[in-house]
């Protein structure tokens, strides 16, 4: 670390010699790596001449050593250093101080100097630098005095450099740029946790904040343990070169260590702490400029891909269903015989299907009840604004029949498909209207919100505000992690394609209307499209907030990252639900109430969840007498009243069924479900009480996925067993759907940062770009969910196409 002793020119000692005698005192002249001994007091000052030459462009930089053995902190020694552009001082003990004032005091303490800017000259210039000791202290203090010039004060591009740093002795180094080089990202690592440390960047600017008190005040800086990273960009600096400022914290609480305890009095004091850490850093060129442009082109391309499929699997239909009429035309007809002939499905439910047949007076009683719909203007859509926004029962007519017909052992579609379909389907499109207004509402606050923590970012340099994975931040703009928002792209743009999907089928079914087509009256499952539109809405709403949490992700908006998930999971289970109950499914306010109260209670999660055991029991409780609640509400067809008096009817049923007269469920197959869903929603309650997740808000998630995932499967099973087919392109749909979720999970569980943790812990998990050089896993992430989810709704949109040629009255429920 030390340079050789530089021979001081005769006329600049001169000039010190001179300089020294205006000012009162007798410097010594003073020799590079000499140690130097000596005492001070109060009437006894010390002052050391040391100078040297610097070659043009060169840049060279001092440091100073100094060790006293006094711990009388009334007098400490104190140490002026003069340069040509700034004074630089500090005291022996050197303190520091932490959490309830408590006091670290260091009695060796060593700084770099601010190096000189290089020169233009032709020759050599000569530099001095004068270090004065004193001491207001009456008695005599000894002290020690070392004057090193650094050899390795440059940092070189991709090249590992160690050293090491202590609370009272910081380091920092030098980096120019390149020429050819843009962007460099700052890598340091340490084989030892703590002492926590500081990693700062700061232009060349003197003085240097290299003490833990001041080392926040300029430049970008950032906490570590064991690994740090920084991205710097050659336009913030134009010099095009900086400071990398290495601190050592007195304490590790900043960086999940354990709190200093509050205590008073004299043990509040610590000497001499042995808090050395090795640290290496090395700098490596970022990403080009075409990196950026190639990440962009692969993400909207990769994407886009899935818009050509689709027009591709459009044009087959259109060709296939073409054929199919033309083949239709010249066949000739056979006005009794097409059901026969066209439906075979209709007379393929076997005699030991566990749904049984039902007489044929209750069919044709579904059937009268649903003609009204055949006498409807063409395609009329447009009712009047009580219609529309009306909730109340559709068949007054029959409103003493409902129950009769909704308790039957065997139920059918067509007797939970008899209300106007007009009415059903203007309720269910309220469902997309309103997910549009919480999106606006939600997204506009959010959006600000995402830009003042991005804004605060910038100007303060705080880069502990944001958990990005540094080692994979590639900055644009404003942004600090723009890799992070683009991989987003994928939910906006499958969303976008799925609503045009579902446009697509809904133009189709409303040209049937007006065709009068009688498959689009009896047969099928009911065509309403308004949950299929708030789910491509509120993917697409997943892909915009996911992007504004990934501008600063942190504690503070983690839920912006997960509100439209929930609201997805919770569509899929409606729209499931729905499609063999349109008549008995929630209302769009209720549901959305749901998610409301969902939401609140992630969020009194991510604040109360970590340690408060009341606010799980409480949580517990709420979710298994839900599951109960919504159980009761499956079981009983929406027959069995909510309300005070719940409590004791369930009491009731219970003894009457299971107590005084063991019988068996009416409707055996819903029983296994729901019982397999609330040992499922219990079993999750049990591991919350039990081990307390921190992560709540992915606790919640899980929950809901789970029971979506649950739901679907026994929805096929259910299928299969009625003797239904899965045609090709929902069979697909399933199979990537299956394959996509694998590979999604797998990069999620990838984790890079946790906001659970402080700052510098969570960078321990940083790892560098896997794709393209711009794309980390959780990157990968963002791509494959978002091609997972559109999977997921093309299952659900197209799971029943093989109905559509099936009488309602043969459609089971279930």
């Amino acid at each position: 670390m030390a340079g050789a002793a530089a021979p001081v020119p005769g006329a600049l000692l001169c000039a010190l010699l001179w300089a020294a005698a205006a000012a009162g005192g007798s410097p010594a002249p003073g020799t590079f790596g000499r140690v130097y001994r000596g005492t001070v007091n109060i009437s006894t000052e010390r002052v050391y001449a040391f100078a040297y030459s610097s070659e043009p462009g060169q840049v060279d930089a001092v440091r100073v050593y100094v060790n006293s053995n006094s711990e009388n902190l009334q007098y400490p020694v104190l140490f002026v250093v003069r340069q040509q552009k700034g004074v630089l001082s500090w005291q022996v003990p050197l303190i520091f101080r932490g959490l309830y004032q408590k006091t670290y005091n260091y009695q060796e303490v060593s700084r770099t100097l601010c190096p000189s800017e290089p020169t233009a000259e032709m020759g050599p210039s000569d530099q001095v630098i004068f270090v004065d000791v004193a001491s207001m202290a009456p008695f005599n203090i000894a002290y020690e005095l070392l004057v090193t010039r650094l050899e390795n004060f440059q940092l070189e591009t991709n090249k590992a450099f160690n050293f090491t740093a202590s609370p009272s002795q910081p380091q920092y180094f030098l980096y120019k740029f390149p020429q050819d080089v843009d962007s460099v990202i700052i890598k340091v690592v340490s084989d030892a946790v703590y002492p926590c440390s500081v990693v700062s960047v700061q232009d060349i600017v003197c003085p240097v904040y290299d003490l833990d008190h001041n080392v926040e005040f300029n430049g970008v800086y950032q906490s570590m343990t064991k690994q740090a990273a920084i991205t710097v960009q050659r336009k913030d600096f134009p010099g095009e070169q900086f400071f990398v400022v290495f601190v050592i914290k007195p304490e590790d609480y900043a960086c999940g260590g354990s709190v200093p305890s509050s205590i008073h009095g004299n043990v509040n004091r610590t000497w001499n702490l042995q808090r050395t850490k090795n640290l290496q850093v090395t700098i490596v060129p970022s990403i080009k400029k075409s990196v950026y442009v190639q990440a962009m082109f692969f993400s909207f391309l990769s994407f886009l891909s899935f818009y050509l499929g689709s027009v591709v699997v459009a044009f087959v239909h259109y060709i296939r269903v073409q054929r199919k009429a033309l083949a239709d035309r010249l066949s000739p007809e056979d006005g009794s015989g097409i059901m026969t002939s066209s439906h075979p499905i209709t007379a393929s439910t076997p005699e030991g299907s566990s749904y049984g047949a039902i007489d044929e007076s209750s069919s044709s009683g579904g059937r009268q009840l649903s003609s009204p719909e055949r006498g409807l203007p063409a395609g009329s859509d447009t009712d009047s604004s009580v219609e529309e926004e009306s909730d109340f029962d559709t068949m007054p007519e029959i409103e003493s029949d409902k129950n009769i017909i909704r308790t039957k052992v065997f139920l059918y579609l067509s007797d939970l498909s008899r209300k106007d379909r007009r009415i059903v389907s203007k309720k269910y499109k309220i469902y997309f209207w309103n997910i549009i207004t919480i999106a606006v509402f939600y997204a506009l606050p959010v959006i600000q919100l995402v830009i003042t923590y991005q804004t605060v970012v910038n100007v303060t340099g705080n880069q502990d505000i944001c958990y990005y994975n540094f080692l994979c931040a590639h900055p644009l703009g404003v942004l600090s992690a723009f890799n992070n928002i683009l991989s987003n792209v994928g939910h906006m743009l499958l969303g976008f394609l799925f609503l045009l999907i579902v446009l697509r089928r809904d133009i189709l079914h409303r040209r049937a209307m007006e065709m009068k087509d009688i498959y689009t009256l009896d047969y099928g499952i009911p065509k309403h499209f308004g949950l299929f539109y708030a789910m491509g809405i509120a993917l697409m709403m997943e892909g915009v907030l996911s992007a504004c949490y990934h501008v600063c992700p942190n504690y503070s908006n983690f839920q912006f990252d997960t509100s439209f998930m929930y609201m997805i999971a919770g569509l899929c289970m409606l729209k499931l639900y729905q499609t063999r109950h349109p008549d008995i499914n929630a209302s769009a306010y209720s549901a959305y109430a749901s998610f409301a109260v969902v939401i609140c209670l992630a969020v009194l999660g991510v604040v109360f969840g970590k340690n408060d055991m009341w606010f799980w029991v409480i949580f517990s409780i709420i979710h298994v007498f839900a599951s109960l609640a919504l159980s009761t509400q499956i079981y009983y067809m929406g027959r069995f009243k909510i309300d005070l008096g719940i409590f004791r009817r369930a009491v009731m049923v219970l003894y009457t069924d299971c107590i005084q007269q063991c019988s068996r469920p009416m409707y055996m197959d819903r029983m296994v479900l729901l019982i397999v869903g609330n040992l499922v929603n219990w079993s999750f309650a049990i591991f919350g009480l039990v081990y307390r997740p921190r992560d709540f808000a992915s606790y919640i998630l899980g929950i809901f996925i789970c029971n979506l995932l649950l739901y679907l499967a026994f929805y096929i099973i259910m299928k299969l067993r009625s003797s239904e087919k899965l045609l090709p392109i929902p069979m697909f749909c399933i199979m990537a759907t299956a394959v996509v979720w694998a590979a999604a999970l797998y990069f999620f569980f990838q984790t890079l940062s946790s906001w659970e943790e402080t700052p510098a812990e969570s960078r321990e998990k940083n790892r560098p770009c896997i794709l393209l050089g711009f794309f980390d896993d959780h990157d990968v992430w963002h791509f494959l969910s978002a091609a997972a989810l559109f999977f997921s709704f093309l299952v659900l949109l197209t799971l029943d196409d093989d109905l559509d040629v099936v009488r309602r009255d043969k459609i089971p429920v279930f």
